[in-house]
């Protein structure tokens, strides 16, 4: 059922046609006279709705139009599925987004990786209870274990990564179920419903460390490094456009990463950079996909 649903949610923003580029911007013809559009309009796909995105970004929306010296327009968004569509109508300039919802909208929108944001000590971790004698992967053949957010780089992408690169098979050596909630994960654990659980670093320190329930619970696997998050711009833009605003964002990071760490749920950012993206980082996402039989998500 869970793989149906997510081929019918990939048809349905697949659909979408990317729209013919506006006047928003000057004509370019050289570095020295390009022109940013009056407006841009950004979202990030961890907010659900427009007080969220305020919350968390009004202190980067003011510093981003400093920096830019342009307009910057918030624009709510359900999902990163709506955010795709979106992207693809011309009804977004600027997203941030995480490293499994950037391949997917590169693949759809051909939308333009334009700086990373670091993620320092970002993975993912297999968790069970020290009362289920477990205490390696080899021991979840046969089991059912907990994963999150259907293709979330966190608690879906590197946990496949983690079951095979140890020589499982996600598809028939182990029963998986999605588990959105992280406290319910933690629950069913602790209930022994489910014999292990995937879980980012960030999310296992929250609910288990910083709880000073680390004895509850056994670490069995580690995830390599996570790709970065990521922010793209339409590809209705012209590369010097491109160029002009990447360029800006690198030479000012020290403000907008100060401005972003206002919002209450960017803590995460709190060591982070921003870098040129590189798309080739985003392979790894890619790899899994392919190898859980849903390459046509790419």
């Amino acid at each position: 059922m869970q793989r149906r649903n997510f081929i019918y949610y990939s048809l349905l923003f697949a659909s979408g046609c990317t729209a013919a580029s506006s006047n928003q911007y000057n004509d370019i013809t050289s570095k020295s006279s390009v022109s940013l559009p009056k407006t841009l309009r950004f979202t990030s796909t961890d907010e659900k709705n427009l007080e969220e995105l305020q919350s968390n970004f009004g202190a980067f929306k003011t510093a981003i139009e400093q920096v830019l010296e342009t307009k910057i327009e918030l624009v709510s968004v359900q999902n990163y599925i709506a955010a795709v569509t979106a992207l693809q109508l011309g009804q977004l300039d600027l997203v941030l987004l995480g490293p499994s919802e950037y391949v997917i909208s590169r693949a759809r929108t051909q939308a333009v990786p334009l700086t990373a944001i670091t993620r320092p000590n970002y993975y993912s971790l297999f968790a069970v209870s020290t009362k289920s004698g477990i205490k390696s992967l080899a021991q979840l053949k046969g089991k059912k274990i907990a994963l999150g957010n259907l293709g979330a780089a966190g608690s879906y992408i590197g946990p496949m990564k983690i079951l095979i690169d140890a020589g499982l098979n996600p598809k028939t050596d182990v029963e998986i179920v999605l588990i959105k909630e992280e406290q319910k994960r933690i629950l069913a654990l602790k209930k022994g419903e489910i014999y292990a659980s995937a879980f980012s670093n960030n999310t296992y320190d929250r609910e288990v460390t910083q709880k000073k329930a680390d004895s509850e619970f056994l670490v069995i696997a580690k995830s390599p490094p996570l790709p970065n998050d990521v922010f793209v711009l339409s590809s209705k833009f012209e590369p010097a456009v491109v160029e002009l605003v990447r360029s800006r964002i690198l030479q000012n990071q020290d403000k907008l990463i100060q401005a972003l760490l206002v919002g209450r749920k960017h803590k995460k950012y709190n060591q982070s950079q921003f870098i040129p993206a590189n798309d080739a980082d985003y392979n790894m996402i890619r790899e899994v996909y392919q190898a859980i039989g849903q390459g046509q998500f790419l």
